[in-house]
């Protein structure tokens, strides 16, 4: 069975779905998972329905945004890959710099912390990340320098573990989820 390639998007078909995923990004950012997609339909400046032609549900706009966050950090772990150094201090850095901007958004906190439930699979750049993340992970371990029991579920539980943390402190709560990534990669380390 032959598959075919889908054609692409016309260049106004394209600028209108940058444009939804910019308008959506600013929504959930501000109110999370609860921002309406007619709110994003108005902000984008596009009818409810070319919305929907592009993204047929809000799950399916959820999934498109999800790529792309877990594009932009499978590109700053892969990019981490490429640097020399001692292994545990490439590491810690690539987390740190992976952590800024996932703890900065308050819906990929809560997608991030619930992702099993809301994509629909591992996608392409998640499974990228995961990969990239195992690299680094067995680098720091084959220098000693990381716990041998550690593994790439480890990150993605610190990782999620600091969304809640983030929203939680956005809300008011006395939290500040550098003081828990400083912990959580102290308990990564070799002893």
């Amino acid at each position: 069975m032959s598959t075919v390639a889908p054609r692409p998007l016309r260049a106004d078909a394209r600028r209108n779905r940058e444009k939804i995923l910019a308008a959506a990004t600013t929504a959930f950012r501000e109110a999370g998972l609860d921002s309406q997609v007619e709110d994003i339909a108005r902000r984008a400046g596009v009818g409810i329905g070319t919305v929907y032609r592009h993204f047929p549900t809000k799950e399916a706009l959820v999934t498109a945004l999800a790529e792309q966050h877990f594009e932009r950090l499978a590109a700053i772990v892969e990019q981490a890959l490429e640097q020399d150094g001692d292994p545990w201090t490439v590491f810690a850095d690539a987390i740190w710099r992976a952590a800024e901007p996932a703890a900065a958004d308050v819906a990929w906190c809560e997608i991030l912390a619930d992702a099993e439930s809301r994509l629909p699979g591992p996608l392409p750049a998640q499974e990228r990340l995961g990969a990239a993340t195992g690299a680094l992970i067995e680098r720091a371990q084959a220098a000693g320098q990381m716990r041998a029991d550690a593994g790439v579920a480890d990150v993605k539980t610190i990782m999620c573990g600091l969304g809640h943390v983030a929203t939680a402190g956005r809300a008011g709560a006395p939290l500040d989820w550098r003081r828990y990534l400083t912990i959580a990669l102290d308990g990564l380390r070799a002893r």
